[in-house]
């Protein structure tokens, strides 16, 4: 760049850049997923049982993979996940993780790296079904790996409509976010590749009828996830802390909001206790807030943790603040540790979170009305109660076991 050129103008040559090389990038996986599925004719999928099933995906955390990863592979269609990941996995049953090898992430990078074994894995295993989890870059990705091995393509839809609409500008993806401003014509080829995958699994139904009406005709179907209620449960003593926020520390979760609603809630109820579960690249910038805005003995940040359940026992409320979701498995794990949740009201948190009835939803961006319903909790112990006993009532709804069942449904 020029050092001459004005900022203004070097963001305006930037974002140009960036919209050419995501036109071209989508147009390129067109022709080569059209050019691969007439090379290579589909094949029929393997037997009751007999499944195999090849995935990738960027995960951060192990407890998030589990409650994907565990249900699909639990399923009695299924013989055996493969995942292609450069995130240490626990080991599971019928779970087999695919790591590249150190030489070709220390020569490619750990994405690349990532993509590439997986499109070899795809391509040499021949499994019956390829999937990635986000549509960028590694759905589209998987339409490839799927169309190598003649085999059914599916893509997990985490993230919700912002991974699509306006061209996945309100995604976290770092290439498609620097379009910054809504691009019809990615969106348009977004949609278009949604539509030609196999199966579509969504978190929440609001994200199901997105893709039904805009994209169709692809099967789509509402797998939350499953969560393990073993571990998370309610816990025998009584909660020793009043809120709880369980997050990636990055901008689209927001958590300067919930500090300053925070700080708000102190005002009135100077007694209230938080604690941040997760760990992310703004940690140093929200721990300073939290000294702004005279937050250091009320606030906690745990950093990553493995034991998060122990952490959601120890609460009294779960808080989420986030700009754009899907259907959050931390609010599931939440609910199955008994805790209402106030959320921001956004993507398919209305199907977990009825307001009013085992928590609340407000307006994203608002630490006011965020701090006013955390407050209306807080100070009326029998509404607490009652919000607990109906947010039990909702997690058993994606337990284990009920999530593998809608995978035996599915695959069936």
């Amino acid at each position: 760049m020029e050092p001459g050129l004005r900022p203004g103008f070097r963001g305006a040559l930037s974002r140009f850049a960036a919209r050419r090389a995501v036109r071209l990038l989508l147009l390129g996986h067109a022709a080569a997923l059209s050019l691969l599925r007439v090379l290579v004719p589909a094949r029929p999928t393997g037997r009751r049982g007999e499944l195999e099933v090849l995935l990738t995906g960027t995960f951060h955390s192990d407890n998030w993979a589990a409650a994907h990863l565990r249900p699909l592979a639990a399923s009695s269609r299924v013989v055996r996940v493969r995942v292609v990941a450069t995130f240490p996995l626990a080991p599971r049953d019928k779970v087999e993780l695919v790591r590249p090898p150190a030489w070709l992430v220390r020569a490619a990078g750990p994405v690349v790296a990532r993509l590439l074994v997986f499109l070899w894995t795809a391509a040499t295993s021949r499994p019956d079904v390829v999937g990635g989890f986000h549509l960028l870059v590694n759905g589209l990705v998987a339409q490839l790996g799927a169309a190598l091995a003649g085999a059914r393509s599916l893509y997990f839809c985490v993230g919700g409509p912002a991974e699509v609409a306006d061209g996945g500008i309100g995604g976290e993806n770092r290439l498609f976010s620097r379009l910054e401003t809504a691009d019809a014509v990615v969106e348009r080829r977004l949609l278009a590749a949604v539509r030609s995958f196999d199966l579509v699994i969504t978190m929440g139904e609001g994200a199901a009828r997105f893709f039904k009406e805009r994209a169709g005709p692809a099967a789509i179907r509402v797998v939350p996830g499953g969560i393990d209620g073993a571990r998370f449960r309610p816990g025998p003593a009584p909660p020793s802390r009043d809120l709880v926020l369980a997050s990636r520390l990055v901008p689209i979760k927001r958590i300067d909001v919930f500090l300053r609603a925070l700080a708000r809630l102190a005002q009135t109820n100077p007694g209230v206790t938080a604690a941040v579960a997760g760990d992310g690249p703004l940690r140093s910038e929200l721990e300073a807030l939290a000294r702004e805005l005279g937050l250091e003995e009320r606030v906690q940040f745990l950093g990553q943790s493995t034991a998060v359940e122990e952490e959601l026992r120890r609460s009294r409320v779960f808080v989420l603040s986030s700009d754009s979701e899907g259907l959050p498995l931390s609010v599931m794990e939440a609910m199955m540790c008994g805790l209402p949740a106030v959320v921001s009201d956004v993507g398919d948190l209305p199907d977990l979170v009825e307001d009013g009835v085992n928590g609340f939803r407000v307006a994203r961006r608002d630490p006011e009305a965020l701090a006013s319903r955390l407050q209306c909790l807080l100070a009326d112990q029998g509404r607490l109660e009652e919000f607990r006993a109906a947010a039990l009532r909702t997690a058993a709804r994606h337990e284990l076991a009920a999530t593998t069942r809608r995978w035996d449904a599915i695959l069936d």
